[in-house]
């Protein structure tokens, strides 16, 4: 069996969710991590699709019994990844994507060291400013929150495997597709392989 996660992180409006739909193209069985969330649903977004969307006393509960892998609070609102869902997506060996902030990153690495983590940017603050403004989904407080986070999270850019500046989105798409496909000659079960190799 392989171990086959990747965790993608970076500042909002960076364009993780558009190379997640690269990979979704590209590979069958793919598991995206879908978070649990208290902030409001956006307009198009659909509960158990884009999020799973609960009231700040639900996921507080689910704090105190312990059910998620990791969780923050950012921008005012409670994230969070269940444990249940990922341990089945990894008997099923799967391709597992987590969508994650820098704090995630950490605590999903502290409890699957094999996995790999990419750092998603633009090239300047800038360009990240433009992004999010032509969303037209956040008013101008939030975006400058938004602005305020990727500064911080910039800092912890050393700490990931693999960095992508996304300025040109085809070469990020090929550069997220190599490293996706290179998981399975790196996290594959050696003691399964050795077996396999004393049936003579």
């Amino acid at each position: 069996m392989h171990k086959n996660m990747l965790i993608l992180s970076g500042p909002s409006g960076s364009g993780k969710s558009t190379l997640y739909q690269i990979l979704k193209q590209e590979f069958d069985n793919l598991y995206f991590s879908i978070s649990t969330t208290t902030r409001a649903p956006r307009k198009g977004e659909i509960h158990g699709r884009e999020y799973f969307f609960v009231t700040e006393k639900e996921f507080l509960q689910d704090i105190k019994e312990n059910k998620f892998l990791e969780w923050a609070h950012v921008h005012q609102n409670y994230y969070g990844t269940s444990k249940i869902p990922i341990e089945n997506a990894l008997k099923e060996d799967r391709l597992i994507i987590f969508d994650v902030d820098v704090q995630g990153h950490r605590s999903i690495k502290k409890h699957y060291p094999f996995a790999k983590s990419i750092f998603i940017t633009t090239p300047t603050d800038m360009i990240l400013k433009q992004r999010l403004e032509s969303r037209q989904s956040d008013d101008a407080l939030t975006i400058q929150k938004r602005i305020q986070n990727a500064y911080e999270e910039m800092q912890y850019i050393h700490e990931f495997d693999f960095v992508i500046i996304n300025d040109d989105i085809n070469q990020a798409s090929k550069s997220i597709l190599a490293i996706a496909h290179s998981l399975s000659c790196t996290n594959f079960d050696a003691l399964a392989l050795n077996k396999k190799w004393k049936t003579i």
